[in-house]
C-alpha cells in the first residue's frame, strides 16, 4: 500500500497566485483553500478567467504558488506525479503528429519506466482507442485526441487524475462518449478532479462541485446543494458570432464574474447560470 494512502488526495491551503508586478499584477487565485478525499469525483466550475487552470497548474507542479501551500497525496505536486500517482488530461498540444496512437503509447510508456502498466492493450480498450491504434495523430478527431490524452494520462494507473476543460471544442456526441469513458475508470475508486466551464456535465458526473469565481471560492457542496442554489437563474439568449473569449469578456466587463454560476455555449446559444438574473 502507498505511504500516501491516508492522506487528502488533494490538499491546498491559502492559495494565492498573482502574475507580473505593481499597478498590473494580476491576482488569478486568491486565498483559495481545498481539500480532496480520497476517491472523490469533484467538478472544478467556473467561466473563464476564474482561476481554474491556474489553480490546476499549481496541483501538476506547473506553477509556483505566490503564497500558501498544495499538497498532492501527502506530498508536493512533482513528486506525486514522479511517483506516477498523478496524472492528466489537458485540453491541447502534447502529442506528436507523425506518431500513430500505438507509437504515441508505447513512447509515453517507455518513460513511465517501472509506474507504466504492463497492457497497452487493455489500456487502448478501456479508453475506446483500439479501432484507431494505428491511426496517425495527425489524422485523429478531436475526441480520439482527446482519448488518447486521456489513455496517456492512466499509462502509470494513477491514484489522481486530473483534467483541465477535457471536453473543450468537442460536439455533444464525443463528450457524452468522452464522459461514459469516464465512469467507467471512476468505478475502482480513483480520484478525479475537473476543471469545466459546463454546469450539466458537472451536475451528472461530479459527486461534488466546487465552484470559483475570480480566483475566490463562492460555492462548495453536493450536485444537489448547487442546484438549489442557482434554481431558476438560467439566463439564455442568441447571440450571433458569440464565442468563449468574447462571452468571457462580456461577462467581466459587466463585472458579474462572481455571480455567475457556469455558462454553456452551443453555438450561437448561450445558457448563463447565475445567481444575479436581473443584472
Amino acid at each position: 500500500m502507498s505511504p500516501h494512502t491516508a492522506s487528502p488526495a488533494v490538499e491546498v491551503t491559502d492559495l494565492t497566485k498573482v502574475f507580473g508586478t505593481g499597478a498590473r499584477a494580476v491576482r488569478a487565485v486568491d486565498g483559495l483553500t481545498l481539500t480532496v478525499a480520497p476517491g472523490e469525483i469533484v467538478a472544478f466550475l467556473g467561466p473563464n478567467g476564474a482561476g481554474k487552470t491556474t489553480t490546476l497548474d499549481t496541483l501538476l507542479g506547473l506553477s509556483a504558488p505566490s503564497s500558501g501551500h498544495v499538497r498532492v497525496l501527502g506530498t508536493s505536486p512533482r513528486r506525486a506525479a514522479a511517483d506516477g500517482c498523478l496524472g492528466v488530461v489537458l485540453q491541447s498540444g502534447g502529442l506528436i503528429p507523425d506518431y500513430t496512437v500505438a507509437e504515441t503509447l508505447r513512447a509515453i510508456a517507455s518513460v513511465q519506466g517501472r509506474h507504466a502498466t504492463g497492457d497497452l492493450g487493455a489500456l487502448a480498450a478501456s479508453t475506446g482507442l483500439a479501432p484507431v491504434l494505428g491511426r496517425r495523430v495527425a489524422r485523429c478527431s478531436g475526441g480520439e485526441l482527446q482519448r488518447l490524452r486521456l489513455a496517456l494520462a492512466l499509462v502509470a494507473d494513477p491514484r489522481l487524475l486530473v483534467l483541465d476543460e477535457p471536453t473543450a471544442g468537442m460536439d455533444v456526441t464525443a463528450r457524452t462518449s468522452f464522459w461514459d469513458t469516464m465512469r467507467e475508470q471512476a468505478h475502482g475508486g480513483r480520484t478525479i478532479l475537473f476543471a469545466t466551464h459546463y454546469l450539466e456535465e458537472a451536475a451528472a458526473f461530479a459527486d461534488r462541485i466546487v465552484i470559483i469565481a475570480r480566483g475566490r471560492l463562492v460555492a462548495d457542496g453536493t450536485v444537489d446543494e448547487i442546484r438549489a442554489l442557482g434554481e431558476g437563474t438560467v439566463v439564455s439568449a442568441t447571440w450571433e458570432g458569440v464565442d468563449e473569449p468574447a462571452l468571457a469578456a462580456a461577462i467581466e466587463a459587466g463585472g458579474l464574474a462572481d455571480r455567475v454560476l457556469g455558462t454553456a455555449l452551443r453555438g450561437e446559444h448561450v445558457e448563463i447560470r447565475t445567481s444575479a438574473s436581473d443584472d
